[in-house]
């Protein structure tokens, strides 16, 4: 690599820590306004940069990819998941694709826990009573959720962020259960008291909360579908912190409106930004706007960890997360 600057143009506003240390370092051009970029922008983009750094707005399919300059180099996702980024198309140009992994981890399971404890004590239900000054006293009977101590948490996805997500269920007396391509070794079983389920239907219909923490790929589109939604136990609890389109949300509204199960705590959504509207205003539901990395500590650390790949790239190393299809 010439040891002159890297053209690095960024998507969107990163932390300002971030965006100035990425000017010094490299001719980065920064987006000040802040609002994803249209096609036509990032077409123009991938003709100017040897550097992207996209997030999860941006869609970087086949036909960009194929389109962009020489002169781009390298894509380095400020995230984790990368399936917004056709990683086979860029091997294919022979250009890298990074993401940043682990720094997101503990932030996403301590959202997803809070989602476990928000639908199953009905907190955000209780707060709205309040703030609308509905609450007239203490009743034995009235705004009784589900105890979460003993309860059967099936994980989908035994990740970084699935077994960080286990521990904090283990502190709460939850029984751990999970569903992975192949299990985990028996040390991490033995720390989490977990168990493993190599069915994923035979996991979910014992469950008393679902969480999914898998990413999304061919294979795992749609994985909760309308029959695999209908083997939920009707006391059961679904949680996602992880892709939207893991679930066919026409099928979970229908679900939800049928009471088909206890509720249903989401983070992200199949047609983001969009939301279905039958999971809008339910009760039942808890929809959060994709909080899962959103502490000023992670965003500043995947900040970081572009700067990082980049930079290692810059000085003619391999960067340490290089994302390969084999990976996925």
């Amino acid at each position: 690599m010439s040891s002159s600057k890297l053209k690095v143009v960024l998507t969107r506003r990163l932390p300002d820590a971030v965006e100035t240390r990425m000017r010094e370092l490299f001719d980065a051009e920064l987006n000040l306004k802040d609002r994803p970029m249209d096609r036509a922008a990032l077409e123009a983009a991938v003709q100017r940069a040897d550097v992207l750094v996209p997030t999860i707005t941006d869609e970087i399919d086949a036909a960009l990819i194929n389109g962009a300059g020489e002169q781009l180099k390298m894509i380095a996702n400020f995230g984790a998941g990368v399936d917004h980024i056709d990683i086979d198309a860029a091997v294919a140009r022979g250009i890298i694709v990074t993401n940043t992994p682990g720094v997101l981890t503990e932030d996403t399971a301590d959202l997803a826990m809070s989602l476990i404890l928000a639908v199953s004590r009905r907190i955000v239900e209780g707060a709205q009573v309040v703030a609308e000054g509905r609450f007239e006293g203490w009743t034995p009977t009235w705004m009784c959720g589900r105890k979460l101590w003993g309860k059967r948490l099936g994980i989908v996805g035994m990740g970084r962020i699935g077994q960080a997500l286990a521990r904090r269920a283990k502190a709460f007396g939850m029984q751990v259960h999970y569903h992975n391509r192949k299990a985990v070794s028996p040390r991490i079983e033995e720390e989490l008291g977990a168990t493993w389920w190599d069915d994923l239907d035979e996991m979910i219909a014992r469950m008393d909360v679902i969480s999914l923490n898998c990413p999304a790929t061919k294979d795992t589109h749609h994985l909760l579908s309308a029959e695999r939604l209908a083997r939920l136990q009707p006391h059961a609890i679904l949680i996602n912190t992880a892709r939207g389109e893991l679930i066919d949300e026409a099928a979970l509204a229908d679900a939800v409106a049928r009471r088909s199960l206890y509720g249903v705590g989401l983070d992200v959504f199949e047609n983001e930004p969009a939301i279905h509207p039958g999971l809008i205003g339910n009760p039942h539901v808890v929809l959060l706007p994709h909080l899962g990395s959103a502490t000023l500590e992670a965003r500043q650390d995947m900040g970081d960890r572009v700067i990082l790949n980049v930079m290692t790239y810059q000085n003619g190393h391999r960067p340490p997360d290089r994302v390969i299809p084999a990976m996925l």
